[in-house]
């Protein structure tokens, strides 16, 4: 008990000195032993890579989970070693959502139909993002949060080591050179006793001074560890982009499929769809709408009768699927189900063809077309 109490004190004396001393230091009433310039670029190096990963991990983070309350959610799971509850994503939310209401309107309508399909949709961009933030968070995120609870920690331990061994050391110097100050003023008849003060400060000297440079060679290789972190960080950035790569990849496919499944419906709805809606007494009729005409004309979609209206110089009927408005004097307007003739022009886009109706000619877009045999 005696011993924990006397030990005790000289910690706090010692760390009452250092304080005092590091003070002066700042103050400029010290002496500062100053580290070489290798080692002070590595720590500077060091502090500047912890920095970094934690504004790379916090993005990445909001990025993966935009909402800061799951967030947080989840962090209080992680922190109590609990399971973090499954829940239902956004885009699986809405694909059920639209799933439950294409059912209610009825899969054998045209509108119940596309429902049920974007909503199957939406789920597998759903299922899609659920293995991007899964593989992100085990091949770019947990590799960062290591070096910061593991690597770094042990950097700031023994770089907090090197702080007190060179305090100490200024305080072995300071005190060799009170000492031979003293010596220098003694009497003869002190200055044996003071030679001995001379001499073990000189010890002190170079005892603190060896565990000093011992320190400092430690706290090297550990900070010159942080090319290899470096490295390593580099081999999970290039996991991140190639999950990215997958993820989005994965959901242009999905929505491609899906824009051909919605293309491919009849360009009126069935005659379920035909209904009426009165108000004030009067029966208004309520138009027919082509389902593709509700999504955004994509390029690119090509069939194989345009494939083959191409390798020919003749001209084939089509008929408009919706309107289009020309965007230049080089184009033709289009109106829906009118038929016009259509045939391709050498070196024109592939996604167009040269369109007549009567004396009119312009360019018009394939996907606003369809064959007719």
């Amino acid at each position: 008990m005696d011993f924990n109490v006397k030990r005790l004190a000289a910690d706090a004396g010692t760390f009452l000195s250092r304080a005092v001393q590091f003070t002066e230091e700042k103050l400029g009433q010290a002496e500062k032993t100053e580290l070489d310039a290798h080692l002070e670029n590595l720590l500077s190096r060091a502090e500047c890579t912890k920095q970094w990963t934690e504004r790379i991990m916090k993005q990445t983070e909001v990025l993966l989970q935009p909402n800061p309350n799951v967030r947080i959610e989840e962090f209080l799971y992680e922190k109590l070693d609990k399971k973090v509850p499954t829940r239902m994503n956004n885009h699986e939310l809405l694909g059920q959502s639209m799933i439950d209401s294409g059912n209610e309107f009825g899969p054998g309508t045209a509108y119940g139909n596309a429902l049920i399909k974007c909503g199957e949709t939406q789920k597998q961009v759903g299922s899609a993002e659920r293995e991007f933030i899964q593989s992100s968070a085990n091949n770019f995120l947990t590799p960062f949060r290591n070096f910061l609870e593991g690597d770094f920690k042990t950097i700031l331990k023994e770089r907090k080591l090197l702080q007190n061994k060179r305090l100490d050391l200024d305080a072995a110097k300071t005190r060799l050179k009170k000492a031979r100050v003293a010596d220098a003023r003694a009497l003869v008849s002190m200055h044996f006793i003071l030679l001995l003060g001379v001499f073990q400060a000189e010890q002190d000297l170079r005892i603190t001074q060896s565990e000093f440079d011992r320190q400092a060679e430690i706290t090297r290789l550990l900070l010159e560890g942080v090319s290899s972190t470096h490295a390593h960080h580099l081999r999970c950035l290039n996991d991140f982009v190639e999950a990215q790569t997958t993820y989005y990849a994965q959901c242009y496919q999905y929505m491609v499929d899906l824009q051909k499944q919605l293309g491919s419906f009849p360009s009126t709805f069935t005659s379920n769809n035909n209904q009426s809606s009165v108000s004030g007494g009067a029966s208004v009729s309520v138009p027919t709408i082509p389902v593709s005409a509700s999504l955004p004309a994509a390029p690119g979609r090509a069939s194989s009768a345009f494939n083959e209206l191409r390798s020919t110089s003749g001209s084939r009927k089509a008929r408009v699927l919706y309107d289009y408005d020309a965007a230049g004097s080089s184009e033709l307007s289009l109106l829906a189900d009118e038929v016009i003739l259509v045939n391709s022009v050498p070196g024109m886009d592939s996604d167009w063809l040269m369109g007549e109706r009567g004396n009119q000619k312009g360019k018009v877009p394939i996907t606003y077309l369809e064959l007719l045999n």
